[in-house]
């Protein structure tokens, strides 16, 4: 498994007509010793969902930070 850190940039309601949701997280930067640890391996990226449930796009919040945990399926 690895893990990595993100912050939330963006939920928006981005087709209406289709019920879409759009969220953006960016790798974290600073803030803490561990997001400073989290940026020195993980510098760039990003991660952009489109969520139909608007429940769940709810759950993510413009500036809050996230573990996002990638593990293999095998």
């Amino acid at each position: 498994m690895v893990r990595a850190k993100f912050v939330c940039r963006l939920v928006e309601k981005t087709y209406p007509e289709a019920n879409y949701n759009t969220v953006v997280l960016d790798p974290v930067t600073t803030g803490s010793k561990e997001n400073e640890a989290f940026y020195e391996a993980t510098p760039g990226g990003g991660i952009e969902l489109q969520i139909v449930k608007n429940e769940t796009a709810q759950l993510f919040e413009v500036g809050k930070e996230y573990y996002v945990d990638f593990t293999p399926v095998e």
